[in-house]
């Protein structure tokens, strides 16, 4: 499967464009400290960008694009040659006030079938804010609503489902959305709808993080965001899909483990 085609190379160029965009946006709340980038190559074909900040606002923010293909899909739901490109962040912040946030959106094409996939969804380390779940929410549920009035309980419920912790018996985090091997037969506009979640995100996020990076704490509430970290961690070890996909392809291990927090307790 050859990977330059003119749909592909358009998803791409938007694919780093956001990335771009977000990088940006995460470096004007550090004031100071910079991402770093490193390349990768894939064994079969492609690879991507790690994007890592470590400052005084993001104790640790990873940003990274990736774009491979190989002779063999890795994952039972599909065979044969593949192509996968997306953008995958994960944030781990210095003030327990302000939450962890996930976002993902990917595009992967097989031999026969091609499909959309991704989301945001948001985990405070013990200390939640209901104005924060909300505004968070909100900025999804707006930006679903022009494809379907139903699509956003939709991939809500599929966020609760998918971000569920069996050991723990709770979620997560409070949610968000979470939609994958979206392909309804209208390409443009399962496009638009995926992109339109990327380009939410910042608005998702931002004013979040800018209520809360400035907010005093205590060395408790310090133990506590360092004690909840240990169950991301858990569910990204044992139950993320990304995380998964990304070691059966042969991807580059700290591409896929850039969402380990730096420092975390059990």
């Amino acid at each position: 499967m050859t990977h330059v085609n003119p749909q592909r190379e358009a998803i791409i160029l938007f694919l780093k464009g956001l990335r771009d965009e977000i990088v940006t946006a995460f470096e004007k709340l550090e004031a100071g400290e910079r991402f770093q980038r490193k390349p990768w190559d894939h064994h079969s074909g492609g690879g991507g960008e790690i994007s890592v900040l470590r400052g005084n606002v993001f104790e640790k923010a990873a940003v990274n694009w990736s774009g491979v293909w190989g002779p063999h899909f890795p994952m039972q739901e599909a065979s044969g040659p593949f192509f996968a490109t997306g953008v995958s962040l994960i944030t781990h912040m210095a003030n327990p006030h302000a939450p962890t946030v996930h976002m993902n959106i990917r595009y992967i094409e097989t031999a026969d079938k091609s499909w959309f996939g991704g989301g945001y969804d948001l985990t405070p380390m013990g200390l939640p804010y209901a104005e924060d779940t909300e505004h968070f929410h909100a900025v999804a549920k707006n930006s679903l609503q022009p494809f379907g009035s139903d699509i956003y309980e939709c991939f809500a419920q599929q966020a609760r489902e998918y971000f569920y912790i069996p050991h723990w018996q709770k979620e997560r985090g409070i949610g968000g959305i979470f939609f994958d091997h979206y392909n309804t037969g209208d390409r443009p506009k399962d496009l638009q709808l995926w992109q339109n979640v990327g380009k939410t995100f910042l608005e998702a996020i931002v004013p979040i993080y800018e209520r809360r990076i400035s907010q005093p704490y205590s060395g408790e509430d310090k133990e506590r965001q360092l004690h909840m970290r240990g169950h991301y961690v858990e569910f990204n070890l044992l139950y993320d899909r990304g995380t998964r996909f990304g070691f059966l392809s042969g991807g580059n291990p700290e591409a896929i483990l850039c969402s380990m927090p730096p420092v975390v307790k059990w």
